[in-house]
């Protein structure tokens, strides 16, 4: 357990029209990460809503951007500028069409694939340097637009198993936080799932 701050960003869109989208899942994640910490969400002058507080003994920060996804870097670097963290301290959690649904990926680093959220980060912040988690929200079926299907809600059997995944998501950024990246891959990446 260290004294460092690190910045843990569930990516979504606001408001109740977008809440149960595959696109926030990354709110679903914090959401429940919050509740661990045992606090609420109050608003941040970086504009993003925030907790500060302990996850399994670590300092954190959790927060939600108040903008669209697409422009989830301004808060992102406003935050990291006003915690002066490193890259290396922040934590992304994200949709992944080309995921199986319900499967995890960690990394440090990396390109965006797409997302406009982490393209957004990585303009904003000026680095690539983060860590990500990648949630699988799987890919639209048939000839469906992947934009629309992101911004669609999940499907009834997802929802069933939505409360599980969202736990495995918050217990993999625990990991993360107490253990390291390896420890983390270790454990959350299913052996045979490219990505």
């Amino acid at each position: 357990m260290t004294d460092e701050v690190w910045l843990v960003v569930g990516l979504g869109n606001p408001g109740p029209k977008y809440a149960g989208h595959r696109h926030n899942i990354g709110f679903g994640v914090l959401d429940e990460l919050g509740s661990r910490v045992g606090g609420s969400f109050k608003a941040h002058r970086g504009r993003a809503d925030v907790i500060e507080g302990r996850l399994a003994g670590q300092r954190v920060v959790l927060a939600k951007p108040k903008c669209y996804m697409n422009l989830s870097g301004g808060p992102v670097a406003s935050l990291r500028d006003f915690f002066k963290l490193p890259s290396e301290q922040i934590i992304t959690v994200t949709d992944e069409i080309d995921l199986p649904f319900a499967t995890l990926r960690l990394k440090l680093g990396g390109g965006d694939n797409g997302h406009n959220g982490l393209k957004s980060i990585t303009r904003s912040i000026g680095t690539p340097d983060y860590h990500r988690l990648r949630v699988g929200v799987d890919r639209p079926r048939g000839q469906q637009d992947p934009a629309d299907y992101v911004l669609s809600d999940f499907s009834t059997v997802e929802r069933r198993e939505l409360p599980f995944l969202v736990d495995r998501a918050a217990d993999a950024i625990e990991c993360l936080l107490t253990e390291g990246l390896p420890a983390a891959q270790n454990r959350f990446h299913p052996p045979d799932v490219p990505g």
